[in-house]
């Protein structure tokens, strides 16, 4: 067995190697670059290298500086983890030939399934099933419509070196699909120096479903089970689980022996992934293998009760696999939701910043431990005061929850967001919310187009409806009622001047265009000692305890005998009386003021936001590459201004109208925080 590995990538997949390789008694170095100085994946490390500048080319892509960093640390393997150099048929060359073992495939392994063209022949070989289509490069626009016709529409067009949702286009008919080998085409050869491009029948209502396999170096070789990974946004995953609500037993082991035979003929060591898209009759076709460990491992080992990371080590380190294919389990259900930093009320725009505050939920199960499952997992690079910088993927955490059944699972999972406190920058958490309550998802009924057509046209508050809106009109009560009881504790007052806590209250539910709600509440039944105290509102009776602290972000109690978490905040926004409450993705912003109070603030006037329409602003915070005018200049709508890049994500912003440029208040290489001028039109 080794006795130090160095892990060539960073995040949570670097903090989760390092958790396994610790309990295995093997030191690890870590890399970072500038951005990742204060990383938490260079403090957990034994060693830490410093490999280059923030950027992922100049650092973590940089194969000589981490063959270089082995030598200098004596490290003995290299874990790549995923992304960056996972794939790299080059990278794992290069490691072999310098004698340090790389924890992965081989390289020709690597090689055979990286091309997607050469891979879908090599399955054909291997008699796994095949999506009809044509698998060679095709030349023009003209022969790729020909193809189509030939295939019958619906087809689906892509890239040989595509990734990520890059170079794939879905045609209906002759037009879509002369129009999208050009866009294919472009896009490959921008994105990948490589411009072939392929033609498939495309799979209506399919399924985006996995199988996880795992091969030694003696010719052993299992399949551990599907994932199901359906639910994506832009052909990224939003939520994964472990299995499918929707495959059967028959078509779980034709899938799996299917993998085992794909993977046995590319000569495959390690754990790698089998993709198939799902048909609704059940009928399933290979898509691609990926050769290294999936974002969504957690949810396999937590139904297997393996640990992915040590057995790729002791693959590597020339061991035989421990287990037979009657030996894999399949036990309880498990979901994992990854938290990204975007915004979801913006389009789902990168949010990047200082992590003020950062309160996962409580952990009962943890990354390499297999014997505490039916828990709570968090997976994180990240804490509390870090830094999420713009040249990286999105990714916060991955929140993963194991359950005996899948609606326990679903409900553990709820729970279990409502507890994740971040602020200081957005995250997805509000959608997944939403999803995980959504009658379709509930039900398992879903596929790889459920929020392309259930969030058509983006994600708003009222997408996430609460099953007892008065719930949180009573939860604000209840914390500013425990608020005026401090403040009737403070000592030293008047005299006849004494704070008095009344029990009638008016809720008032704050709107961004003054079209506030006001509920009349009674805050009765208060016990300081306790927490406890009885809000009716609306007509229904709440019976509130929670030993919650002023300042807390969490606040976990019972109402009416029933267990809640929920997030409360005080003085948000511009508003210091405001107090916002958070449960189950919905969330209000109200004042609990006394009668009288309420009575005046319904006569204040409403201050409308100024007016920045003559303003462009950044929709995120980012890296202004690129401001395409100059001041004086006349523009017409549609036209190209600027362009922000944040998070491997290039966002092109384009006028909203015809105008003339009067100033340019930000310049090329500047970094822009939300709702900053860029540009001031005349």
């Amino acid at each position: 067995m080794f006795e130090k590995i160095l892990i060539a990538n960073r995040g949570e997949i670097a903090c989760r190697v390092i958790k396994t390789a610790r309990r295995m008694g093997i030191k690890t170095v870590a890399v970072y670059s500038d951005a990742d100085r204060d990383a938490r994946h260079v403090e957990l490390a034994d060693e830490a290298v410093h490999i280059g500048a923030a950027p992922s080319r100049e650092s973590y892509l940089q194969a000589d500086r981490i063959i270089a960093a082995c030598k200098s640390t004596g490290a003995q393997a290299v874990h790549p983890g995923y992304g960056f150099l996972s794939e790299n048929e080059g990278f794992a060359r290069r490691v072999e030939e310098e004698g340090i073992v790389f924890i992965g495939p081989k390289h020709y392994s690597i090689a055979a399934m990286g091309d997607k063209i050469a891979s879908k022949k090599l399955a054909q070989e291997a008699r796994v099933n095949i999506i009809p289509g044509y698998n060679d490069a095709i030349e023009t626009a003209e022969h790729a419509v020909e193809i189509a016709r030939g295939i019958g529409y619906p087809v689906m067009i892509k890239a040989s070196a595509g990734g990520g949702g890059k170079g794939l286009r879905v045609a209906f008919n002759d037009r879509e699909a002369f129009d999208g080998f050009t866009s294919c085409r472009n896009e490959a050869r921008n994105s990948f120096g490589d411009d072939r491009v392929f033609v498939e029948k495309y799979v209506e209502e399919p399924r985006h479903i996995e199988i996880q396999v795992l091969g030694d170096s003696h010719g052993n070789v299992v399949y551990l089970n599907e994932r199901e990974c359906s639910i994506q946004r832009r052909h990224q995953k939003v939520i994964e689980e472990a299995p499918s609500p929707f495959i059967s037993d028959a078509t779980r082991k034709a899938m799996g022996e299917q993998a085992v035979a794909l993977a046995r003929a590319v000569r495959y060591e390690s754990a790698g992934t089998v993709e198939f898209v799902v048909g609704k009759d059940q009928s399933f076709y290979f898509l691609e293998m990926n050769t290294r460990l999936q974002v969504e491992h957690p949810v396999t080992e937590c139904i297997t009760g393996l640990d992915l990371v040590e057995l790729m080590i002791r693959v590597a380190a020339g061991e035989k696999l421990p287990i037979a294919q009657a030996d894999v389990r399949r036990d309880g259900w498990a979901i994992e939701c990854r938290i990204n930093a975007e915004d979801p009320f913006r389009n789902f725009l990168p949010s990047t910043g200082r992590l003020v505050r950062f309160q996962p939920p409580r952990e009962t199960m943890w990354a390499g431990d297999t014997e505490h499952l039916m828990g709570v997992r968090v997976d994180t690079g990240v804490q509390d005061g870090g830094e999420i910088p713009m040249y990286y993927d999105s990714m916060i955490a991955k929140l993963i929850v194991h359950a005996a059944t899948r609606h326990e699972a679903i409900a553990k999972m709820r729970e279990a967001l409502n507890g994740f406190v971040i602020r200081g920058i957005s995250s997805n958490i509000p959608f997944q919310a939403a999803l995980l309550a959504h009658p379709r998802f509930v039900a398992g009924d879903f596929n790889t187009g459920f929020i392309g057509e259930h969030y058509a046209h983006g994600f708003r508050a009222e997408d996430v409806p609460h099953e007892d809106p008065d719930f949180l009109a009573a939860l604000a009560a209840y914390v500013q009622r425990r608020v005026f009881q401090r403040a009737a504790g403070i000592s030293g007052q008047m005299p006849g001047h004494e704070v008095e806590v009344g029990e009638e209250f008016v809720v008032v539910l704050l709107d961004a265009e003054g079209k506030h709600r006001r509920l009349p509440a009674r805050v009765h039944d208060f016990q300081a000692t306790s927490g406890s105290s009885a809000v009716t509102i609306g007509g229904r009776r709440y019976d509130i305890c929670s030993n919650w602290h002023l300042g807390g972000y969490r606040l976990r109690g019972t109402v009416n005998g029933q267990p809640f978490t929920a997030q409360v905040e005080r003085g948000v926004g511009q508003n210091p009386l405001a107090i916002r409450v958070a449960h189950n993705g919905a969330r209000v912003d109200a004042m609990v003021l006394g009668p009288r109070a309420a009575e005046l603030h319904a006569l204040m006037p409403y201050k409308a936001p100024p007016d920045m329409s003559r303003f462009l602003l950044s929709p995120m915070p980012g890296l202004l590459v690129d401001v395409a005018v100059q001041p004086g200049q006349k523009v017409q709508a549609g036209e190209r201004l600027a362009v922000i890049e944040a998070m491997k994500m290039e966002n092109v912003l384009f006028a909203a109208a015809d105008g003339v440029v009067g100033k340019v208040l930000a310049g090329r290489g500047e970094s822009l925080a939300v709702d900053q001028p860029i540009i001031e039109f005349a």
